[in-house]
């Protein structure tokens, strides 16, 4: 490490692979001081305040500060010859595809490991990646691994919504140690694999650098969209409960300071709403005491909860945007990774708009602050994706400059509305949406259960397009009306007396596994009686999820909750962490994906286990009927014909409510069809498409002839119960079957 003020002028002289995937000492690195409030040696307040008056508790606090940071690791970097060895204008997702295709989205706080062994060793371990290859999966992504939370006086505070609060570039103590996660990536390239970190552009925890800005103090304030509310109008604000650091403002407070001219005012929605918890985007804090003795109230923007501070991607200052640059530099050159999720990238610009609600999404600011994390990312030889649930149109736009990857918020709620209805009408209907408004689908991550819930808000249909026709079922809707026709339907079937192990969250969607959609699809309602024969259902209708998410272009990821069939935890098993209403956490149960410790009734961070309706991936991949096995064969299919990095050409129209034919042209310049049963009952039916040559068709699977294409442009299949198809076509002129 290097020592505070010595050697930041000096980057090692190693080349770029070295630089990203050689667990070095001498790598690149923050400043010596970069650590943890436990790790700092000052757990006990010593005999002064923690005030912005106090020197002693400011330096201490800027020693922790991410803004530091980068400044030391941008340095470093400078005048540097690697920053000039990779194209970086333009995002490259079949490059992205190409390199990370097959992810197993990790979750910290859920994963089980062995006795002694951390959350990153588990990960970096040769077996799980042993079998990781078995299964055909070639990335990990990690999920939000540095510390969160929040700095109280002398004290850091846990984190309020899963480490997605980060405060520091150092490695949580809980999930392991910065050698582990290098270890964890060069175990990965062995195995000709990928780890995807995460960075937060959005937000920050309430940590050093939040309680700088706070204190006014250098460029701290210019971080955060936080504003300086003169003495003379602290009328306008309300009055801190005791024992908090902050107050949601109550609408008539955001618009009695927004009429005043303080701040920009509501915003075009409230994520997390909840009445009397949070109803703005705007927190007051009480009277601080500046670091030159000042008194001062502030009011700040945070999107999502109050413990979230959003930053200001638009300051004189430009200090968020060096903090979140450095963040990213950190964990691509110094710790190893592949590429970098974005979270809530979304949300990276706010305008007043005069008789409206201030602009904050598919703001341009947002579009080009992902232009410049996309390009210095590339520039380095990563990749990022974008987990951003805006319009088809938004997504679009800020995937043609920014992140390479964009999460499938397109059809994910839709292709679950057709399993729940056994009619995949409105899953076409989302994808010709899709491919009018130019949306790349090898450009997306298809990915079956997160951390979140299900998210089935449908902005593009609610919002950008409410007032947009469209025909669904023979009935005519306008875009917003068919949105909530859609949730509703999905609320009844998903929840309530139909589904009661699910349960809904806030406004954004329903808090749920795979597993248990699938459960309501078949219409169980009590997870404690299930028989060995609805296990099997609900495992074939997963794999069924399986094809649809991988035999399309574009990247395919699921979670350790998918690999072992995880159902949902009793919410009295949560009921402290869902006490605020944030019922997701029903979903995040743990699970143990390699026997680690068959014994453990919860996992390391605490979360109790969840019920495994499949069993670990060493006992799955022992049979060949287990859900990891046919898994694997799903994904040889993809993987040897080239599916990922194709491109999605026609969604034609069918005879049966619960088929869905997908035509891909691959880069081989082979016409691929994938044909998907979404019903619990065996159909017929017919594949008809101008995109279709004439030829024979072959399965992809058993590489045999099933059909040939007519006169008519079509040919008839027969798709099992909850089943599906992988095929090519060959022209005449060819006569073997690809590949």
């Amino acid at each position: 490490m290097t020592p505070e003020g010595a050697g930041d002028d000096v980057l090692p002289e190693m080349g770029f692979e070295q630089q990203r995937f050689a667990a070095r000492p001498e790598r690149l690195r923050p400043r010596a001081r970069r650590r943890n409030p436990e790790a700092s040696g000052v757990l006990q307040p010593p005999p002064f305040e923690p005030d912005g008056r106090n020197p002693a508790y400011v330096r201490w606090l800027e020693d922790q500060s991410m803004l530091g940071d980068a400044r030391t690791l941008g340095r470093q970097l400078a005048g540097h010859h690697m920053m000039w060895q990779n194209p970086y204008a333009s995002p490259n997702p079949r490059s992205a595809v190409a390199q990370a295709s097959v992810w197993f989205t990790a979750y910290p706080l859920s994963m089980v490991s062995a006795s002694g062994t951390s959350f990153l060793a588990a990960l970096g371990h040769d077996e799980l990646w042993a079998a990781f290859e078995r299964i055909g999966i070639d990335a990990i992504h990690t999920g939000p691994v540095k510390l969160a939370g929040g700095i109280s006086g002398w004290e850091h505070t846990p984190s309020i919504d899963g480490h997605f609060d980060r405060i520091s570039m150092a490695i949580d103590p809980m999930f392991g140690t910065e050698d582990e996660f290098r270890a964890m990536c060069a175990t990965a390239a062995r195995h000709r694999g990928t780890i995807i970190d995460d960075i937060v552009p959005g937000h920050t925890g309430k940590g050093a650098d939040f309680r700088l800005a706070t204190f006014n103090y250098k460029d701290y304030p210019g971080i955060y969209h936080m504003v300086n509310i003169p003495e003379e109008a602290w009328g306008l604000l309300p009055e801190v409960p005791p024992g908090h650091d902050s107050v949601n403002l109550p609408p008539a407070a955001e618009q009695a300071l927004a009429d005043a001219g303080y701040i920009i005012g509501a915003l075009q929605r409230v994520i997390f709403f909840e009445p009397g918890v949070k109803e703005t985007n705007w927190s007051a804090t009480p009277v601080i005491h500046d670091w030159q003795g000042v008194p001062r109230r502030w009011v700040y923007l945070h999107y999502f909860k109050d413990g979230q501070p959003s930053i200001n991607w638009l300051d004189p200052t430009f200090a968020g945007m060096r903090m979140v640059i450095g963040d990213a530099l950190h964990s691509l050159l110094d710790l190893g990774s592949g590429g970098l999720r974005l979270d809530a990238n979304g949300f990276l610009g706010v305008e007043k708009r005069a008789g409206h609600a201030a602009w904050s999404e598919g703001h341009p600011l947002s579009q080009a602050a992902n232009q410049l994390i996309g390009s210095m990312v590339r520039k380095v030889g990563g990749f990022t994706f974008q987990e951003l649930n805006l319009a088809i149109d938004d997504i679009r736009n800020t995937g043609a400059v920014g992140p390479d990857l964009s999460y499938d918020f397109v059809t994910r709620p839709a292709y679950q509305y057709a399993l729940l209805t056994g009619d995949t009408e409105f899953l076409r209907l989302v994808l010709h949406e899709s491919l009018t408004r130019g949306v790349d689908q090898a450009s997306l991550v298809h990915a079956l259960q997160n951390h979140d819930e299900l998210t089935y808000e449908l902005v593009h249909f609610a919002s950008n397009h409410r007032d947009d026709p469209y025909t669904l079922g023979g009935v005519e809707y306008t875009g917003a009306t068919m949105a909530e026709h859609i949730r509703q339907t999905m609320r009844e079937r998903m929840t309530g007396d139909a589904a009661p192990y699910n349960a809904t969250f806030v406004q954004n969607g329903i808090a749920c596994t795979t597993a248990s959609v699938i459960a309501a699809a078949l219409g169980i309602s009590d997870l404690d009686a299930l028989t060995e024969a609805e296990v099997r259902r609900i495992r074939d209708a997963h794999l069924l999820l399986c094809m649809y998410n991988a035999w399309q272009p574009g990247v395919f990821a699921l979670s350790g909750w998918d690999l072992v069939g995880a159902l949902p935890l009793d919410r009295a098993s949560v009921r402290q962490l869902i006490a605020d209403g944030d019922t997701r956490w029903i979903e995040r149960g743990g699970y143990d994906l390699m026997d680690a410790d068959p014994s453990a009734t919860r996992s390391a961070a605490g979360m109790p286990m969840a019920r495994a309706l499949y069993g670990s991936l060493p006992a799955q991949l022992e049979k060949e009927s287990s859900f990891a096995s046919r898994l694997a064969g799903i994904l040889r299919v993809r993987r040897r014909s080239g599916i990922a990095t194709g491109t999605l050409v026609d969604v034609p129209d069918v005879p049966h409510p619960g088929m869905l034919v997908l035509v891909n042209q691959l880069e081989s310049a082979v016409t691929q069809i994938t044909a998907l049963n979404f019903t619990g009952a065996k159909i017929t039916g017919r594949v008809q498409s101008p995109a279709l040559p004439a030829g024979r068709v072959f399965d992809l699977v058993t590489r045999r002839k099933v059909a040939t294409v007519d006169n008519l442009g079509g040919f008839t299949v027969e798709l099992p119960a909850f089943g599906g198809l992988a095929m090519v076509v060959r022209e005449p002129k060819e006569s073997a079957p690809v590949s």
